[in-house]
């Protein structure tokens, strides 16, 4: 008897567990074929931080905590970044913060600059203080209102590392300018009275004079532009004559609520041509700063005399602030041609009668407000 063997037919069973057995395979390939690719991709990555034969900086051995002063070039790529960090001691390693820079998606965003670091610093405190940028040296220059132009030259000088004749000589040397002045670029002292805005400035370290005194004048012609000077223009005086009005109303008082009722005395002498007498007109010509004239002072002759010249003075007496400008163009609807000092916190008695002007002033002797 002859017997042929035969190979059984394959069960679904077994077909499926054939399938399963490629595709382990198959995933266990795909697998190795990854790691291998990441790997590359890996060691391509970190040689592309590394650079080909380049060396690792590590910090030297310093103290944790001292300061160090780093500048950070334009235009430095993360890798030289992370080089100065480590051969200063302000972090461990420069690959370590290169890959750091990287995973933080920070590469070009670090800023150029001067810093104030320290040695030991952890990665993430290098990179948030690069990313914000450095600290910007500073200073600061405050100007009061109703200053004179000399007294605002001494206050810059007392603020800054410049002289007065250096800020002189700026001014009047035609490298700051002024559309303000009706005479063209103003060549004295005395003619950028009040063309410079009181007010307080922040000026990089570097800033020079010219910078200082640019951004006042700048800043005085932006104040006077914001304004509608129509009221004033209309009764056929200028925005510069403005600004004179302004300085008058600065000088007279510190009360805000009284600076629109000083300009309308003002106006009001002006449209019937009555003399200002405004005192301090008359102290600036004599260059003095006090309280109250003698009947010498009224003699003085001066195109500031307003006790004796008719009109507004030649120039601004002092630099306005914007509450005086404002009220320059707008004063009060209000008939009063008078106002004396009647309180000892400064504040006047407004009045269109000069018989009621004598009361105030005779009350306010017998008070004590007035020598």
């Amino acid at each position: 008897m002859t017997f042929e063997l035969h190979e059984p037919e394959p069960s679904l069973d077994d077909e499926r567990r054939s399938g399963r057995s490629l595709g382990v395979v198959v995933a266990v390939l795909l697998i190795a074929a990854a790691a291998i690719l990441g790997a590359r991709a890996a060691a391509n990555w970190v040689g592309g931080l590394n650079g080909d034969g380049a060396n690792e900086i590590t910090s030297p051995s310093v103290d944790a905590g001292e300061p160090i002063t780093i500048e950070i070039p334009l235009g430095a790529s993360a890798r030289t970044i992370g080089e100065l960090l480590a051969s200063r001691g302000v972090v461990e390693s420069s690959l370590q913060f290169e890959t750091a820079v990287r995973l933080a998606g920070a590469d070009s965003e670090l800023q150029a600059g001067e810093y104030e670091l320290f040695t030991g610093m952890s990665n993430d405190e290098v990179i948030t203080a690069l990313l914000r940028g450095p600290v910007v040296d500073t200073y600061w220059i405050t100007v009061n209102e109703g200053l004179r132009i000399g007294e605002i030259l001494d206050l810059i000088a007392s603020q800054t590392r410049f002289s007065v004749a250096e800020l002189e000589a700026t001014l009047i040397g035609g490298s700051v300018t002024t559309s303000l002045f009706p005479g063209g670029q103003p060549e004295t002292l005395q003619e950028w009275e009040g063309l410079l805005f009181p007010d307080t400035y922040e000026f990089l370290s570097e800033s020079g004079p010219e910078t200082v005194l640019g951004l006042l004048a700048v800043t005085m012609e932006r104040r006077v532009d914001e304004i509608d000077w129509s009221p004033l223009t209309d009764a056929g005086y200028t925005p510069y004559e403005g600004i004179v009005i302004a300085s008058l109303i600065e000088a007279e008082t510190r009360v805000n609520d009284e600076r629109p009722l000083v300009s309308a005395v003002v106006n009001n002498r002006l449209d019937i041509g009555m003399a200002l007498q405004i005192d301090a007109t008359v102290l600036y010509a004599l260059g003095e700063r006090r309280t109250g004239l003698t009947l010498a002072d009224l003699e003085v002759d001066s195109p500031y005399n307003t006790y004796q010249q008719p009109g507004l003075p030649p120039t601004p007496i002092g630099g306005p602030g914007r509450a005086s400008l404002q009220a320059a163009a707008a004063p009060a609807a209000a008939d009063y041609l008078y106002y004396v000092l009647t309180s000892r916190e400064g504040r006047h008695s407004f009045t269109a009668s000069y018989d009621e002007f004598l009361a105030y002033k005779n009350q306010a002797k017998e008070d004590g407000v007035l020598p």
